[in-house]
């Protein structure tokens, strides 16, 4: 019986610490409003799939909200500073422009050049062809957690891009 009375402290102190640490993380259904969550479109993540974003975000952005204390999401800048890497006190906006030349699809290794000067690289595994098109307009959207989405006129299909250049 002493004994047990003995572990009681060291029991409740460890009971305390794994409430602590689980309360340091809060989920995206807990950071965001019912507005937001909708917005982004996380409300049509299967259970399954909002789970796994939790649990990366848990592992991967620090866990208690600090913002990814480790990693600077891409966000924009300055007129000329689309896509690249900066402070996460930046807001981030669409580019619009137009490809320079022939466009008929892309794969994993396809650049992008826009009559703005921009370079973006396909930052994905999929390939995509469509009819070919000449100095098609292109809009590129930023996306959740840092990602940007080229739209291209002409092609029925959006791929994930990061900027090279």
């Amino acid at each position: 019986m002493k004994t047990s009375l003995r572990l009681l402290p060291l029991l409740l102190v460890l009971t305390a610490c794994g409430l602590a640490h689980a309360q340091s993380f809060s989920s995206l259904q807990e950071r965001m409003s019912a507005a937001d969550f909708q917005k982004a479109g996380l409300d049509k993540l299967t259970p399954e799939q909002l789970h796994f974003l939790n649990a990366w975000l848990r592992t991967h952005a620090g866990g208690a909200g600090n913002g990814g204390a480790g990693t600077a999401p891409v966000v924009v800048g300055p007129a000329n500073r689309f896509g690249y890497r900066a402070p996460a006190d930046q807001s981030r906006g669409t580019v619009a422009s137009t490809l320079v030349g022939n466009f008929s699809g892309w794969d994993s290794h396809t650049r992008l050049p826009l009559a703005n000067g921009q370079i973006w690289q396909v930052s994905e595994s999929s390939s995509w062809s469509c009819q070919s098109l000449k100095d098609p307009k292109v809009t590129i959207k930023p996306m959740l957690l840092g990602s940007w989405l080229a739209y291209i006129q002409g092609c029925s299909n959006s791929v994930r891009v990061e900027r090279v250049r």
